[in-house]
C-alpha cells in the first residue's frame, strides 16, 4: 500500500517509479508527498526500510509551512525493482531528479542513517539549491567502520532476518520490546531487494568523501539518539561538526538509532525547527540583526 494511503498524507505521491530524467542516467523517485507549505524538504530514509521509515511521524508534521516529499531510493519499496549501482552518488542524482521533476529550485534536506550519506552526496552536486540539512542518526561522509565479525553481521543480513535484528536491538541499547523488533525486521525484509539492500551497504559503509564535504557552508542540524552506541553524539563531534561550519548537534534522551520510531515528537521538533529558522526574515529580526 502507498505511504500515502497509509498515513493520512496530502495525495498519492509523485513521478512515476524508474521514470528517465534526460541522459543523466538519474531517476524520478517514487515519493510520498505531505503538506503544501513554501518551505520544500525532501526526506531520505536509511538502510533497513524505505520511505515508510518516515511513517511514525506524517500525521505530526507541519503542513502549513513544509511541503515534504520523501522518497523510496533504488531497491526499496516502490522502487524496489529499478535496477542501479545502488550508490550513495546514484541517489543523489535521483533526488535531483525529482527535486526537478517537482519543481523545486530549492529545498531542504532530510536524511535518518543511510540517508544521512545521500544528502551530503547531494549538497556536494548542487550546493547552491539546498537550504539547510537535518541528519538523523546520520553516515558521516568518512563512512562507517565495521570491521570482522561485525563487518559480516551487517554484510549476510541481507539473506538474514536475524541479522536485521540483531542490528537493530544492539543500535537501540538492547531495550526495545521484542514485538516491536520483530516489526522492524518483519517491515525491513518485506521492503527491500536483497541484492540491492547487500550493494548499498558497500557505499554507506565503505565511501570516503569527507574531505570534499570540508568547509560547506549550509547549515546542518544532528540530531542523535543517546542510547545510539554506533552513530553517538560523539561520532558526530569528530566527524560532521569538525567538517560543517555551521553544524550544531542535538542529543535526544530515550532515543536510540531510531528516533523516528521512538520518540517521534522530539524528533519533528527538532527537525522542523531547525528548518523553520531559515523563513525567518528581517523583519522578525531585532534592530541589531540578531549579533
Amino acid at each position: 500500500m502507498d505511504a500515502a494511503a497509509e498515513s493520512g498524507t496530502d495525495d498519492g505521491g509523485v513521478g512515476a517509479a524508474g521514470r528517465a530524467d534526460g541522459g543523466s542516467g538519474a531517476v524520478v523517485l517514487p515519493a510520498a508527498r505531505i503538506g503544501d507549505g513554501a518551505h520544500h524538504v525532501i526526506a531520505v530514509h536509511g538502510w533497513f526500510a524505505d520511505r515508510q521509515a518516515y511513517a511514525p511521524v506524517f500525521d505530526v508534521l507541519d503542513r502549513a509551512t513544509f511541503s515534504y516529499a520523501v522518497p523510496d531510493l533504488r531497491g526499496y519499496g516502490e522502487a524496489r525493482d529499478i535496477a542501479g549501482a545502488f550508490t550513495t552518488d546514484e541517489a543523489a542524482r535521483d533526488v535531483l531528479a525529482l527535486a526537478d521533476a517537482l519543481g523545486w529550485e530549492r529545498f531542504s534536506l532530510v536524511g535518518h542513517s543511510m540517508g544521512g550519506a545521500v544528502i551530503q552526496r547531494v549538497v556536494l552536486a548542487a550546493p547552491e539549491r539546498v537550504r539547510r540539512m537535518v541528519g538523523i542518526a546520520p553516515v558521516p561522509a568518512s563512512g562507517v567502520p565495521l570491521q570482522g565479525e561485525q563487518w559480516e553481521l551487517f554484510a549476510q543480513a541481507a539473506q538474514r532476518p536475524a541479522n536485521r535484528r540483531a542490528i537493530i536491538d544492539f543500535s537501540t541499547g538492547n531495550r526495545r520490546p521484542d514485538a516491536w523488533l520483530d516489526l522492524m525486521v518483519e517491515r525491513s525484509m518485506s521492503c527491500t531487494d536483497p541484492g540491492a539492500f547487500r550493494a548499498w551497504l558497500d557505499s554507506w559503509a565503505l565511501e570516503d568523501f569527507h574531505e570534499r564535504v570540508r568547509g560547506c557552508r549550509v547549515p546542518v542540524r544532528l540530531v542523535v539518539g543517546d542510547g545510539d552506541p554506533v552513530l553517538s553524539a560523539e561520532v558526530m563531534r569528530t566527524t560532521w561538526l569538525r567538517w560543517y561550519t555551521a553544524a550544531e548537534l542535538v542529543e535526544l534522551p530515550a532515543a536510540g538509532h531510531y528516533p523516528l520510531d521512538e520518540t517521534p515528537l522530539e524528533t519533528v521538533r527538532a527537525v522542523e525547527d531547525f528548518l523553520r529558522a531559515d523563513d525567518l526574515s528581517a523583519e522578525d529580526l531585532p534592530a541589531d540583526g540578531g549579533a
